[in-house]
């Protein structure tokens, strides 16, 4: 590697990696972060320094973030469905996108298209006893929200498989795609015209909930960022001091490695984690925020090496649990943590999938909060491996692998099946190419 034009070449120091979870988490994790202080080391650069060019660029972005919220605007950018689909969004709009990171698409489904879904997935879960059959929540973190239930662990509704394989979301999904650098070094990391129609469970929060939220966190990953050989190549920019070129919009090297297993992770790749709304929500209803800085995943990924972080720590980073960020080792990140604005059914919201967010709580919530889970996960190694799990659980009614193993529907007589698929279906489960 050149650091710079007419500068010798340098070796940087192997990474060890290990591609399943270490027996000895805290060994490995002194031993990763040796090697990755000492590769930087190599680069001529000190962590420090390193650190502070990540952190000087943040800082700028949560100061323009701030002081848009002390002029009264939206932090989160906002897109009319029609433009999408016409092609008309503008370059600023696209800019805004890109620096924020997130989105809402104003009228992705009509509302009242949207308000039948959600009467179809009441007249489902209703229909099956669901409620009576019902065993609590099956993971401890979405557990925490104090649903009864809130998160639903349903999958195979007609409405959700409907949504999924509309064209619509098809044509949202290809949009947010094409934000990404999908082919380099001659390589074509995903296709982004084809989503891979990961399926996710769906919320329902009614009026006068009183909801805990979930803490601000983040969900590409968790020791496996570090430790697989895949993601040391993704972040390669972070470790190698050219901290300067990382690019949180490239996907080289994301979609082939593995993902540490767990009842919280997600083993598909996703550009945006995603929702369609099912009903109208206001913003201080308890709803998502997120830190709209997409390069805050190199502050993420470096803090941990500093000296005030111990050797057998990652700011409380591990495996199985969901990677949190705290005002103890992420204050200055924190600060940025922005709402949406009020959205109505049939709105779609949008987010990096390596940023913050977190679900603010909420007591006695004025009217309902519904969501249906729908990210953009478009088709690549990563994800056609996955899709092979998807279909056997369709198949079954069973849950799919990455959520806990609950299976509700296998008996119910009216979930979506493999024939109900339409075109954009089967290409996203991989049954026809």
């Amino acid at each position: 590697m050149t650091l710079t034009p007419g500068a010798p070449t340098v070796t940087l120091p192997p990474l060890p990696h290990w591609e399943s979870p270490p027996a000895d988490l805290p060994a490995a994790i002194r031993e990763i972060k040796h090697a990755l202080r000492a590769r930087i080391a190599a680069s001529g650069r000190t962590v420090e320094e390193v650190f502070a060019a990540v952190e000087a660029r943040v800082r700028a972005a949560v100061d323009d973030i701030l002081a848009a919220r002390a002029r009264g605007e939206t932090v989160w950018p906002v897109i009319d469905y029609a433009d999408i689909a016409a092609g008309t969004v503008t370059a600023e709009q696209l800019r805004l996108l890109r620096r924020r990171g997130c989105l809402v698409v104003r009228d992705h489904f009509s509302r009242e298209h949207a308000l039948h879904w959600d009467r179809d997935i009441v007249d489902y879960v209703e229909g099956n006893h669901f409620f009576e059959a019902y065993r609590g929540p099956g993971d401890d973190f979405f557990g925490s929200v104090g649903s009864k239930p809130e998160i639903y662990p349903i999958y195979w509704s007609p409405a959700q498989m409907q949504a999924r394989q509309n064209e619509r979301m098809a044509t949202v999904q290809a949009f947010l795609n094409s934000q990404w650098i999908s082919e380099s070094d001659g390589v074509r990391w995903f296709d982004p015209n084809r989503d891979s129609l990961y399926p996710d469970r769906i919320r329902r929060r009614p009026e006068g909930a009183e909801s805990k939220g979930l803490g601000a966190h983040l969900d590409p990953g968790t020791l496996d960022l570090w430790m697989t050989q895949a993601y040391q190549k993704a972040f390669r920019h972070l470790f190698d001091g050219t901290v300067e070129a990382y690019d949180p919009w490239d996907a080289s090297y994301r979609t082939t490695g593995p993902q540490y297993p767990g009842s919280t992770m997600c083993s598909a790749f996703r550009t945006f984690q995603g929702w369609t709304a099912l009903s109208d929500m206001d913003h201080d209803q308890g709803v998502l925020h997120t830190v709209p800085i997409p390069e805050a995943m190199a502050y993420l990924m470096l803090r941990p090496l500093l000296s005030d972080v111990p050797d057998d720590e990652m700011c409380g980073v591990t495996v199985n649990q969901v990677f949190p960020a705290t005002e103890r080792h992420h204050s200055l990140l924190l600060q940025a943590l922005s709402g949406i604005p009020d959205v109505k059914a049939g709105d779609s919201v949008w987010w990096h999938c390596d940023m913050i967010h977190s679900v603010a709580p909420v007591t006695r919530q004025k009217g309902w909060g519904n969501v249906m889970y729908i990210p953009a996960a478009p088709w690549c190694a990563r994800n056609e491996a996955y899709a092979a799990s998807v279909r056997e659980a369709l198949r079954t009614g069973s849950s799919p692998s990455d959520f806990p193993d609950e299976n509700y529907e296998r008996e119910w007589p009216d979930r979506f099946s493999v024939d109900d698929l339409n075109s954009i279906g089967r290409r996203g489960l991989g049954v026809e190419d």
